[in-house]
């Protein structure tokens, strides 16, 4: 497939789908991690981009962020725009586009789209870690990055090998309990998983996590809205006897603090990790915002809630009844991803555009498919209209949306 600057293919296909675009896949490896083979890509092409790369265990949506993995090629993790055989990233279409894709909030503030979205998928746990704070990322001209799980029950038919997750340090622990667990970095278990708590993980709902929060996400596939960006720190440093090497601690340190032992540990917040009462700050069940039996959906907010005061980012899941369609309006863009069945999306109307959804059962690298869409701001708010072309399943879909887009979403608690 052709890629071509940015410009006019973005306004073309922006035009024709009546302010819904068309994306390809977007898959990312990690190499110290296990695919957990749920992301519906084919068996064969777990490795395709190397079995030194590791193996496909993300897919990237709606993102205009590249994947900070060593020997990673420019684009990757970079979601593309696809239209008469041609293609260009969302980001550069964002770039081009402003204010007429973004909505004239987010793109004033940001001039660019802040978030993203991805499906992790591990056969096992990933390492206890955090990701920095924007004032710690800007230490090496990053940014901080919160982020928020959900567990979509159509893409978790197995739990894998470990669905629980440790999620910050249980009441109590110190600095120096955690600095003791560094200085024994190179041997043997250093011990960090101790200080924790886990929590078993059930699909269908969803945790908040701020940044300079310790998490060691579980086994379960999933959807996490998230700030763009990839910064991280690995306090782990054996995972099912896979070692973790001091680099993936200090990768968003700055060089000439990555021996402080004490500058490290001070990454960690530790009020927030030692709260004790955690799992009511952070714990996200799904909340009916729309529909019921009578009307054939259900809207569901699934992530929602506030990071340090500000809402940064929010999702709803859809289910529509198979037969029937609804028409939604929402208060700004939105990336959307099918997790079960088929339909149409478009404007409202009935010469309106439609575009074909369709949740792929197993997908070759390289190929396009029809469960990805990114939705304009303008069109979110005249309407879109969903519909469930199936006479014996539900259509299924997942949108997340920018910062402060949704006032009206729930609070945790």
């Amino acid at each position: 497939m052709k890629t071509v600057e940015a410009s006019q293919l973005a306004r073309s296909a922006l035009e024709r789908g009546e302010g819904i675009l068309r994306l390809a896949p977007a898959w990312v490896p990690r190499s110290f991690l296990h695919p957990g083979r749920r992301l519906r890509l084919a068996e064969e092409d777990l490795y395709a981009l190397g079995v030194d790369r590791g193996g496909i265990d993300e897919r990237w949506l709606s993102s205009c962020i590249n994947a900070d993995n060593q020997g990673a090629p420019p684009d990757e993790g970079l979601s593309y725009i696809v239209h008469d055989g041609q293609r260009c990233t969302l980001r550069d279409a964002v770039a081009a586009l402003g204010a007429a894709l973004l909505g004239p909030d987010i793109w004033s503030r940001f001039k660019r789209w802040p978030v993203f979205g991805k499906f992790f998928d591990n056969m096992g746990p990933i390492p206890h870690h955090l990701h920095q704070d924007d004032k710690l990322a800007a230490l090496v001209g990053r940014e901080g990055k919160p982020e928020a799980y959900y567990f979509p029950p159509q893409l978790n038919p197995v739990p894998n090998s470990f669905p629980y997750t440790f999620l910050g340090l249980e009441p109590g622990v110190t600095k120096a309990d955690v600095r003791r667990c560094l200085e024994r970095w190179n041997r043997g278990d250093n011990g960090i998983l101790n200080l924790s708590r886990a929590y078993r993980l059930q699909p269908g709902t969803g945790w908040l996590i701020g940044p300079r929060i310790l998490h060691a996400p579980g086994s379960l596939l999933t959807f996490e809205p998230q700030w763009a960006s990839d910064v991280f720190a690995m306090f782990q440093n054996l995972v099912e006897d896979r070692f973790v090497p001091w680099d993936l601690l200090v990768k968003d340190v700055p060089a000439e603090r990555r021996s402080d032992l004490d500058f490290i540990v001070d990454l960690i917040d530790f009020p927030a990790n030692t709260d004790p009462e955690f799992r009511k700050h952070h714990f996200m069940p799904p909340k009916l915002a729309d529909g019921g039996p009578e009307l054939h959906f259900a809207d569901r907010w699934v992530v929602y809630g506030k990071i340090n005061g500000r809402q940064l980012f929010t999702a709803k899941e859809l289910t529509i009844e198979p037969g029937h369609k609804v028409v939604l309006r929402d208060s700004g863009c939105y990336g959307l991803v099918v997790t079960q069945g088929s339909g149409q999306i478009g404007s409202v109307g009935k010469s309106a555009a439609r575009l074909s959804l369709e949740c792929p059962t197993s997908i070759r690298f390289g190929q396009l498919t029809l469960d990805e869409v990114f939705v304009a701001a303008n069109r979110a708010a005249e309407g879109v209209e969903f519909e469930n072309t199936s006479q014996s399943e539900p259509l299924v879909t997942l949108r997340y949306f920018g910062p402060d887009v949704n006032p009206d979403a729930p609070e945790l608690g």
